[in-house]
């Protein structure tokens, strides 16, 4: 018996709807991607000394700004060349630029530095803005170095008046090639930014008590 163009449709209506019922799909799954937070180390307190910043600062960290790529949770990978790649089934747990943030934070936190630490939400004597331009594991060697580049610019939150301004730029080859141990690689260079950007920031006392009597 054939089946008329009407019923043939009707019967694969039926079937499409009796296979999503009962759970099944003819769709391929993809697999969940594994998710990485940014590994850390302690960041040891700064000894205070004469030209120490003053204790009644209070600084605040903004997020960084960064490019469409850098500003996602992808895992980005230089391989070869001038080409740019992410890593396939791996996410840092949180945007690029919230990691560090986080990261940094921390950092300053251990440091001792300032009377409060944290993000731009709270309020603060003063801000410290910045521009990620690097946070990629890069195939220049075998196994690949993570290099992390940070443009940093210190601002009184109150006008935004520029009080100092330093770019940092960091490194860490990874063991191997396995995606573990590169993000072993990102928070050793995120660790030795933090650190250089702490002993920068104990540099600027004259620069940030200047600024408070203007």
């Amino acid at each position: 018996m054939k089946l008329r163009p009407a019923a043939f449709v009707s019967v694969v209506c039926v079937s499409a709807v009796l296979l999503m019922s009962s759970g099944c799909s003819i769709l391929p799954e993809s697999e969940p991607a594994t998710l990485y937070r940014l590994p850390s180390a302690d960041i040891q307190p700064v000894t205070p000394s004469s030209n120490s910043l003053t204790t009644r600062q209070r600084l605040a960290v903004a997020a960084p700004q960064a490019s469409h790529l850098l500003s996602s949770n992808r895992i980005v990978v230089y391989p070869e060349g001038n080409t740019v790649n992410v890593y396939e089934g791996a996410r840092w747990q949180e945007n690029a630029p919230d990691l560090l943030q986080t990261r940094l934070i921390a950092g300053l936190q251990q440091s001792r530095l300032f009377a409060s630490v944290g993000s731009d939400s709270l309020p603060s004597e003063l801000l410290l803005l910045s521009e990620l331009r690097h946070f990629q594991s890069d195939y220049v060697t075998q196994p690949p170095t993570v290099k992390v580049q940070l443009d940093i610019q210190l601002v009184s939150a109150q006008n935004r008046t520029s009080i100092a301004t330093q770019s940092f730029t960091t490194s860490a080859q990874a063991s191997s090639v396995t995606i573990a141990n590169v993000v072993d690689a990102f928070g050793s260079a995120s660790d030795e930014l933090t650190e250089q950007l702490t002993a920068w920031l104990a540099d600027q006392a004259d620069a940030i008590n200047s600024s408070e009597q203007k």
